[in-house]
């Protein structure tokens, strides 16, 4: 098996969308089908299942993905070791970031610890709207800087670094476009977008509330996988989304008004990892990342430091 066809499959594998796979591989859709193509021709059967509405595993593929992710993890492992050896580098960190504001964050700690770490090398990744856990869980992140509440079994977490204003992102002809501020209960009148994929019950609910706080329901609309598509839905009046206040700085879109809420509790960033993993590397990071924060919060009039921290 080619190198590039085992990627793509197991980028398939976790994505299930032809078009994410071609854009975090960096090649087109129809590369991707041809790769996936040849590996199933090399099997001798389908490893997916394609309609028009969804891209599936067959009982084969996910027997396959289970007997290669080991030994990819394994061989990624060997080849990062072998590259920061080269390097004079004694580790290589792999740090996640859920969104604009703590990619900033983990880009300005990144720079801090070249210079106070300089054997550690750290490399860094968005982590999917749609599975906010995956990639930590799977070993392609050893850390991230993510949005909190976090309740997972498997997967250990620091205090809260930074916390921040929420806003509600809505169509600029909805009647709450206009309002300096609304409330949870507003939420009654209003559509949010969901999201779709590998997501826990309490994570959705804190994102996407299905009701206020009074008991009134709050209606669902279509499910998205990022930001961009949200904000194309929310500008065509498909549905609003609770987002973080810099949501607005970094998603300036034409048809989308920020507002902010009078009553929502700030939302916490925090460092996330694989429980019984917090190796130094990971401290160090954390530590610096706590300090960048910091600096961060006090040129944000929006964003706190919690107490304590």
């Amino acid at each position: 098996m080619e190198r590039d066809e085992l990627e793509c499959f197991l980028l398939l594998a976790d994505e299930l969308h032809f078009g994410r796979t071609a854009d975090r591989m960096r090649l087109s859709r129809a590369r991707v089908s041809q790769l996936i193509q040849r590996l199933e021709r090399r099997v001798g059967a389908p490893l997916f299942i394609r309609t028009s509405r969804r891209v599936a595993l067959t009982s084969l593929g996910r027997q396959l993905r289970a007997d290669l992710e080991p030994h990819h993890r394994a061989i990624e492992a060997a080849l990062d070791r072998a590259a920061a050896t080269a390097r004079g580098i004694e580790s290589v960190l792999h740090v996640g970031f859920s969104n604009p504001l703590t990619g900033e964050i983990v880009m300005k700690a990144t720079e801090a610890l070249r210079a106070s770490h300089p054997g550690l090398a750290v490399e860094i990744c968005e982590v999917p709207l749609s599975d906010p856990y995956g990639q930590l869980r799977s070993g392609e992140f050893d850390v991230q800087l993510t949005e909190f509440p976090v309740e997972e079994a498997d997967l250990g977490a620091g205090p809260a670094l930074l916390a921040e204003e929420r806003v509600l992102a809505i169509a600029a002809g909805h009647p709450l476009a206009g309002r300096d501020a609304v409330s949870f209960e507003d939420l009654a009148d209003v559509t949010l977008l969901t999201i779709a994929g590998e997501v826990p019950d309490y994570w959705l609910e804190h994102h996407v509330p299905s009701h206020t706080p009074l008991g009134r329901p709050i209606a669902r609309g279509p499910g998205v996988t990022n930001m961009q598509e949200a904000l194309m839905l929310a500008a065509a009046g498909k549905g609003a989304l609770l987002a973080p206040a810099h949501t607005g700085t970094y998603y300036g879109r034409p048809g989308v008004v920020y507002v902010p809420f009078a009553d929502a509790e700030p939302v916490g960033y925090g460092m996330v990892w694989r429980a019984g993993d917090d190796t130094g590397a990971i401290e160090a990071f954390t530590r610096t990342a706590r300090e960048v924060a910091r600096d961060v919060a006090e040129g944000d009039p929006r964003s706190v430091v919690p107490a304590g921290v």
